[in-house]
C-alpha cells in the first residue's frame, strides 16, 4: 500500500520561559494507506504534538515528516492550511461546530475554502451527512441535536474534502458509552470502506478496534504493535 506518512528523527521543543519542553524526542514512524493507527500515552506523552504535527497544525523543529512523499517541515503557512484542507479530516472531541449554521452548512465548510462551486459544495455536504445517517437532519442546528448526531455531523464535516487521513482525537470523550459505540461502528466502517484513520485515547478498549497500536511516554514511542485479534483489520502491509 501506498505510504502516507513517514516520520523520520522528528523532535518538536516547546520554549517555555528560560525552560524548554521536548515533546518529541526522536520519533519515527511510517503509516501506510488504510491503516488504522491508535495512539496512546498518558497526559503529556507527545500525543497531542504528534496529532498536531500529523495534522500540519506545526512543523517538527528538527528531523523530516514527509506527507505522501511531501516534505512538510519545509512549507509555509499557507501551503500548510492548504495540505491541511485537502488531505487532513479532523474529528474533536468537542465537535467544534459552528451553532448558528445548519448541519449541511457546517459540513459544507471546508469545501468553500477548496473553491469548490456553491452547487458541487451542496451536493457533497448533503451526500456526506446521508453517509453517517443523518440525511433527515440536514438542517437542523447543533443545539437541536444530541451529542452523537452532532458527532456524526463533525465526521461528515471531516469526511467531505475525500482527505488522505482522518484523524480523531478523543473522538467518544463527550459522548455517554452506547452513542460512543455507536460512533466507533461509523469509524470502523469508515475504514472498512477504504480510509486511513489516526484515533487518538486514553482507553485500551477503544484502542482495540485499531489494527496498530503507538504507545507515547515522554515524548519516545515505547511500543508499536499489531492488534491480531478477530475483528481488528491488520494494517497495510502487515
Amino acid at each position: 500500500m501506498e505510504q502516507l506518512i513517514d516520520f523520520k528523527d522528528v523532535h518538536k521543543t516547546y520554549d517555555m520561559g528560560q525552560a524548554q519542553v521536548r515533546a518529541l524526542d526522536g520519533v519515527s514512524l511510517e503509516i501506510s494507506q488504510g491503516d488504522y493507527v491508535a495512539v496512546m500515552g498518558p497526559s503529556g506523552s507527545g500525543k497531542s504534538t504528534l496529532m498536531n504535527l500529523i495534522g500540519c497544525l506545526d512543523s517538527p523543529t528538527s528531523g523530516s515528516y514527509r506527507l505522501k512523499g511531501q516534505e512538510i517541515g519545509a512549507q509555509g503557512d499557507d501551503e500548510l492550511a492548504r495540505i491541511r484542507n485537502r488531505e487532513i479530516g479532523f474529528i474533536f472531541q468537542t465537535f467544534n461546530l459552528l451553532p448558528r449554521t445548519d448541519a449541511l452548512q457546517n459540513v459544507e465548510l471546508p469545501l468553500i475554502y477548496s473553491g469548490i462551486s456553491r452547487r458541487e459544495r451542496h451536493e457533497r455536504a448533503k451526500h456526506a451527512l446521508e453517509a453517517v445517517g443523518l440525511g433527515d437532519r440536514m438542517h437542523h442546528r447543533p443545539n437541536e441535536m444530541s451529542g452523537g448526531q452532532r458527532q456524526r455531523v463533525a465526521i461528515a464535516r471531516a469526511l467531505v474534502n475525500r482527505p488522505s487521513i482522518l484523524l480523531a482525537d478523543e473522538p467518544t470523550g463527550n459522548l455517554d458509552s452506547r452513542t460512543g459505540d455507536e460512533i466507533m461502528a461509523l469509524i470502523d466502517k469508515l475504514h472498512t470502506d477504504g480510509n486511513t484513520i489516526i484515533l487518538v485515547t486514553h482507553e485500551d478498549e477503544l484502542a482495540r478496534r485499531a489494527g496498530r497500536v503507538i504507545r507515547l511516554r515522554d515524548g519516545v514511542i515505547v511500543s508499536d504493535t499489531l492488534n491480531h485479534h478477530e475483528g481488528a483489520p491488520a494494517p497495510a502491509g502487515a
